[in-house]
């Protein structure tokens, strides 16, 4: 009888899983897409804007949305935290790639408070005693409290604010200005919120 051979090990796993990685990376991409869609009907809808606007929005037929997202809640859900995440993301990028650490604070606190001024349209569902709602808040301030102080210590180091500043008395001042801005179109939040990094500069 002639020798049997074994097969190598983990050879065809190691084509499967190059040949499965785009696909991972295509499903991931398009399903950030449904989000970006989502969030930006929410913005300008409400979270009860019909799905088939999404769907065009985001370039899909509805079943794929059902098919990532099977109830409004888990859409809602999916939105606020792929919201929450690009803030988090956003803070080292910016300290990276920003000309001081003061700049690149003024620019997340930006982006935060553009966060805050379009999810509130969110507000209730989210303050409701559906599943999955509950953790929330606490997500949030969990992925963006350390980001804030990241960006905050930086900017003390470098001696341009002081440094008697907390992240979490920053965030809440800011959620404070941001209050009802979407509701009156003579009030400019963000232009606040801009005074009120400027206010943080040593003298």
């Amino acid at each position: 009888m002639g020798e049997s051979r074994t097969p190598e090990p983990g050879a065809g796993g190691r084509d499967a899983v190059r040949a499965d990685r785009p696909q991972r990376a295509d499903a991931r991409r398009n399903k950030e897409s449904l989000l970006d869609a989502a969030a930006a009907i929410f913005v300008s809808s409400g979270v009860d804007a019909p799905v088939r606007d999404i769907a065009v929005r985001a370039g899909v037929g509805t079943a794929t949305i059902y098919r990532h997202f099977p109830t409004r809640a888990d859409l809602i859900i999916a939105v606020y935290r792929h919201q929450v995440e690009a803030c988090a993301e956003a803070g080292p990028a910016l300290l990276a790639s920003s000309p001081s650490p003061h700049a690149a604070l003024g620019t997340w606190i930006g982006m935060f408070a553009d966060f805050l001024v379009t999810k509130h349209g969110l507000a209730a569902v989210l303050r409701s005693e559906g599943s999955g709602f509950e953790g929330l808040h606490n997500y949030f301030l969990d992925r963006l409290l350390p980001v804030c102080t990241q960006l905050l210590d930086a900017a003390a180091a470098s001696g341009e604010i002081r440094s008697d500043v907390q992240a979490y008395e920053l965030m809440r001042g800011v959620g404070n200005l941001c209050i009802g801005a979407e509701r009156d179109t003579q009030y400019d939040a963000r232009r606040l919120v801009r005074f009120l990094i400027e206010g943080l500069r040593r003298g």
